[in-house]
């Protein structure tokens, strides 16, 4: 196997490249290291089909520059950090992002209800914000993708968000459709390409929209609204211009769908612009409605059993959650199973709260890392304490308006707290990890994040929460400084230090499957529950309680 010449070569006196991880139609894609800060893992895309002259080097750092801009008010939108050329071949530096492409996702099988709805949103708040345009000169300049296509969607795994949707690539199929030598080159992807975009015509937001729609059909039945006869333009041309879209019940006959978003769906599929839904946000406002309607709570009734292929996805997802490994079957997601006190393979650590002197000051010392986004997000994070880093702090860490943690620290009479740990063992195990800051002037405060039990981090973290039978929570100001404003010690009962040791050690014999379906799972779990925990919080009643489990374990 020929080794690859550009491994080990630093760009700029600053990037090197480690090693390939992505080959693309418009190039390869390179870890390296960013040597002038520390090592920090970024991406380098050299983009193969560059025309090597000096109108190409001004239209890719324009391009390059629009990317930046886009990912700063974004984060949808994968951010771009640098550009430049060596020996001739454009590149840009991007942020390195951990994930599978939406194209690796699908291939396997058609997203639930809920993951869908969540990502595609993401995606057209991306788009959304491209659409509204960047200033250029005293001017609004919109910004159309014209790649919209799974292999361009990154979806990661943040320990606040869960899965969070990156779009890549923006603006890259204009800049060399439009470079001396190419405008009679047709440049995107035929299958996903508008029909205006089949004409060569000039773009505008609905033709991602077009794009969005087929991806959508694609995402939700693992197969095309169209089919071309051949794999060729003019075959692609004629399915995008006179073809109408197959049905959902034409190819998936036991798909449940709510009829708003086929409906959605067959309008961004529109093969005149005008009829296609007129913004990103259009499809932004119809999707948080089908999100709100898939959390209602539904009334129980008697219906006619059902193979499980032919029930509604919102069914399938409980029934997954049922079948997790080792749960009774009429026991909630939240309870932890029964364990045998000795086993020849496991041994269950019984939890011992420790004191750890000096824990608030060494928090209140805390700055907000350089490598996180300054947004409103949440994230664990492991402090190493004592000589030589002997004790381990696990600490939850928020970063909420300044306004909000005045009022909070104002009005502390009027403050409750929530916590809870809920978790499903299968497909993959993982636990969603619920902090709830309620104040009767302000109301609730979500900071719920993750932990995945198949990495070293969530395994410790975890086993850290079970055994000093506390975690404390770093609240930082979104307007600066970042430095911590507040600090909060919560302390966990016995039966929730003794689930998580429990789901530990559990996890560590489990296979590691698929975490994107566990959050998901997770997620429209604590989405049933939350009308509960808040009208408990609201009640007068705080602390944690777990739902359908015994007194003992509250």
């Amino acid at each position: 196997m020929p080794i690859d010449s550009n491994i080990g070569r630093i760009l700029f006196n600053r990037y090197q490249l480690v090693e390939p991880i992505g080959r693309g139609a418009m190039g390869q894609v390179y870890l390296a290291e960013d040597m002038r800060v520390g090592g920090v893992k970024v991406a380098v895309k050299f983009l193969s089909q560059a025309m090597l002259n000096k109108r190409m080097r001004e239209r890719f750092e324009t391009e390059a520059k629009t990317s930046a801009l886009l990912g700063q008010n974004s984060m949808h939108i994968v951010r771009v950090t640098d550009y430049g050329v060596s020996e001739e071949i454009p590149f840009y530096v991007m942020e390195y992002l951990r994930g599978d492409s939406l194209n690796e996702i699908i291939s396997e099988r058609p997203l639930l209800l809920p993951l869908f709805l969540s990502l595609t949103r993401q995606i057209s708040l991306g788009l959304e914000r491209a659409h509204a345009g960047i200033q250029k000169e005293g001017k609004t300049i919109p910004i159309i993708h014209r790649d919209i296509k799974p292999s361009n969607i990154l979806v990661s795994q943040d320990p606040t968000l869960g899965e969070l949707v990156k779009i890549l690539d923006f603006g890259i199929a204009k800049l060399l459709q439009e470079d001396g030598g190419m405008t009679n080159c047709f440049m995107g992807t035929l299958a996903y390409s508008s029909p205006e975009q089949m004409d060569g015509k000039e773009l505008t937001s609905a033709s991602d929209l077009y794009s969005l729609g087929v991806m959508m059909f694609q995402m939700l039945t693992g197969k095309m609204p169209l089919m071309a006869e051949t794999h060729s333009f003019w075959a692609w041309y004629k399915a995008h211009k006179s073809q109408a879209s197959r049905s959902f019940k034409s190819v998936a006959p036991n798909l449940n769908l709510p009829q708003e978003l086929e409906k959605l769906v067959m309008k961004c599929l529109a093969k005149n612009p005008k009829s296609r839904p007129q913004s990103a946000r259009e499809i932004i406002n119809t999707l948080q409605v089908l999100e709100k309607a898939d959390r209602a709570p539904s009334q129980p009734q008697e219906q006619p059993q059902k193979q499980p292929q032919e029930q509604p996805q919102e069914q399938q997802i409980s029934k997954t959650l049922s079948r997790a490994p080792s749960q009774p079957k009429d026991q909630p997601i939240s309870k932890a199973p029964t364990v045998p006190k000795k086993s020849a393979q496991l041994i269950v650590a019984q939890p011992q709260r420790e004191d750890i002197p000096g824990a608030v000051q060494i928090c209140q010392a805390q700055s907000w890392p350089k490598n996180k986004p300054i947004a409103q997000i949440v994230f664990p994070h492991s402090i190493q304490v004592g000589s030589g880093g002997c004790q381990t702090l696990a600490t939850l860490w928020a970063m909420l308006s300044a306004r909000e943690i005045e009022q909070r620290q104002v009005h502390k009479l009027y403050n409750k707290l929530y916590k809870n740990f809920l978790c499903s063992m299968a497909p993959h195990p993982m636990v969603l990890w619920l902090t709830v800051l309620y104040n009767q002037r302000q109301g609730p405060r979500w900071l719920p994040c993750y932990l995945d039990l198949k990495t070293a981090q969530g395994q410790e973290m975890a086993r850290q929460l079970g055994k000093i039978g506390r975690y404390w929570l770093l609240l930082f100001p979104l307007e600066g400084p970042h430095t911590c404003a507040e600090v909060m010690t919560i302390t966990l009962n016995q039966g929730q230090c003794s689930q998580l040791l429990d789901w530990a050690n559990k996890s560590r014999l489990l296979p590691e499957s698929q975490p994107c379906l566990s959050k998901a799972l997770l997620k429209h779990e604590l989405d049933k529950l939350q009308p509960q925990i808040l009208l408990k919080l609201e009640s007068g009643d705080s602390g944690s309680f777990s739902l359908g489990s015994d007194p003992g374990n509250s």
